[in-house]
């Protein structure tokens, strides 16, 4: 079992590496630009895999809508280089940890900011 899980992760990785390369170099989509693939979730059966992206504009539904419209160019682009026996249908979902994370960054610099001015 635990082999699986180690295979499972691999190719995860292995599709967010080839999809990110193929959405910065293939890409013509204008929609679809400065995006970073921050990670990717196979199913057991490699049926499906969960892409989960990033972009410096924020979320955005035309960027959604091309990002889904290439899927069946992704999926037989990494067909073609990765040799896999199924290749997962791609389910594209906008990454929200980045910007959760900056915010509470924010958060944590004004409270420290605040108590600096309190103890003064």
């Amino acid at each position: 079992m635990p082999k699986d899980y180690a295979r499972t992760d691999r190719i995860a990785e292995q599709i967010q590496r080839e999809l990110a390369q193929l959405i910065r170099l293939e890409l013509k989509d204008p929609r679809v630009s400065m995006v970073t693939i921050t990670g990717v979730e196979v199913t057991r059966d490699y049926s499906h895999a969960k892409v989960f992206y990033t972009t410096l504009n924020g979320a955005s539904s035309s960027l959604q809508e091309g990002l889904e419209r290439a899927a069946g160019f992704l999926r037989s682009q990494l067909a073609h280089s990765m040799k896999l026996r199924i290749t997962p249908q791609l389910h594209f979902v906008f990454d929200t940890s980045v910007e959760r994370g900056s915010h509470l960054s924010q958060l944590i610099d004004r409270a420290v900011a605040s108590d600096k001015n309190s103890e003064d």
